[in-house]
């Protein structure tokens, strides 16, 4: 298997596997307010998510920056509740408001890629003179996974809500919901203080 193959195929499975249910969460609530019509903007703000994601990587494996997990756990349960919430609170996509959003979304991919950077750090130890290379790689994996899970999401929402006939809003509101009930929890149990 090449470096290439390696690196994107960690990146895949970093989001879509069981470990990356934090990604799928938040990726989920990111694009649920979304129809169809409207996936460029989910696909924009999806590579934002990568390019915050991403930013914390280099600010890590470069010894920029340096943080404890513990709140990083928290802050990223915390995205995907505050994410949620916005759903429920705000259940209609304004593109007059789809700068916040994508701002937003950019520092919570920071924040989510503060909870790996320790470990793509440890990742690449071995490989200092590809670091950059390897973090392109394993960016672009991580991309295509976030594309595939954000597709994935507005797909279901347009057979719930077009097939099925269920309300739109209501579909959002449940589904916002749900994971709203899932990431509570986890904000409870990742308490850091």
């Amino acid at each position: 298997m090449s470096d290439f193959q390696l690196y994107f195929t960690l990146g895949l499975h970093h989001v879509l596997s069981f470990d990356g249910y934090d990604h799928i969460l938040f990726l989920a609530m990111l694009a649920l307010p979304y129809s169809f019509k409207e996936w460029r903007q989910v696909l924009l703000l999806a590579t934002l998510f990568t390019v915050g994601h991403t930013m914390s990587l280099v600010l890590s494996v470069y010894d920029v920056v340096s943080v404890n997990s513990g709140p990083v756990e928290f802050l990223i349960s915390l995205t995907i509740f505050v994410t949620a919430l916005f759903n429920i609170f705000k259940p209609k996509s304004a593109s007059g408001g789809f700068n916040a959003i994508a701002l937003i979304t950019l520092f919570f991919g920071i924040v989510h890629g503060l909870g790996f950077s320790h470990g793509f750090k440890m990742l690449v130890a071995g490989n200092k003179e590809n670091t950059f290379l390897s973090l392109i790689e394993f960016t672009l994996g991580i991309e295509a996974a976030q594309l595939i899970a954000v597709l994935g999401v507005v797909l279901i929402s347009m057979v719930a809500t077009q097939g099925l006939k269920v309300n739109r809003r209501d579909w959002l509101l449940v589904v916002s919901a749900f994971v709203a009930g899932i990431s509570l929890p986890l904000i409870i149990g990742n308490r850091f203080w």
